[in-house]
């Protein structure tokens, strides 16, 4: 059942996926697209839609994946796609969770150890790689297009996009607005 292979997905998802929703993506990515539940364009459509709402990313995706996931599985109603969303947002949820509920008294009792210290400093280049690894997965034909004007305008677009965002105090925002505008511009017209 569609259920049963979805908590498993996201339970897996919920305990090796760390570093945040960017480093979780290629993670999601092979338990969820790979498989068929969704198509390839469907979860460019929902990273885009999560990082543009409230909340962190992985959770945010894991709540959209789990109500699109029975439709495509031929689910029809709704309320089997609610059910999706409220047992895949509650399983990649969990594992951090407990591991926090766990771990919280330990760390602070020892966050001036040398081991602990080690061990964060360890974490951080491999969060960077698994960030990196996300933004290399998300370009993509359905991000950046197949063909070159289409690859060199919206890498002018993302090039343009992070510039602004690096240099300027414009707001994300506003410039994912300006982004969308410019695309749609370019694109439609």
């Amino acid at each position: 059942m569609i259920y049963l292979r979805l908590i498993w997905s996201y339970l897996k998802i919920g305990l090796f996926g760390f570093g945040g929703g960017y480093a979780m993506l290629s993670l999601i990515e092979r338990e969820i697209v790979r498989p068929g539940w969704i198509t390839e364009k469907m979860f460019t459509d929902i990273v885009a839609i999560s990082q543009m709402t409230p909340g962190p990313i992985g959770i945010n995706s894991a709540t959209y994946i789990g109500y699109a996931a029975p439709m495509q599985a031929g689910f029809n109603s709704p309320l089997w796609g609610l059910l999706g969303s409220l047992t895949c947002t509650f399983v990649v949820v969990l594992p951090s969770f407990l591991l926090v509920a766990y771990t919280s008294h330990f760390i602070s009792r020892h966050k001036e150890s040398v081991a602990i210290r080690g061990i964060f400093k360890g974490l951080r280049p491999v969060v960077i790689g698994l960030i990196a690894s996300a933004a290399l997965l998300l370009m993509n034909g359905e991000n950046f297009g197949t063909e070159a004007r289409e690859i060199v305008i919206s890498t002018v677009i993302a090039t343009g996009a992070l510039a602004t965002v690096l240099f300027t105090k414009i707001h994300p925002i506003l410039v994912i607005i300006a982004s969308g505008v410019a695309g749609f511009l370019i694109y439609y017209f």
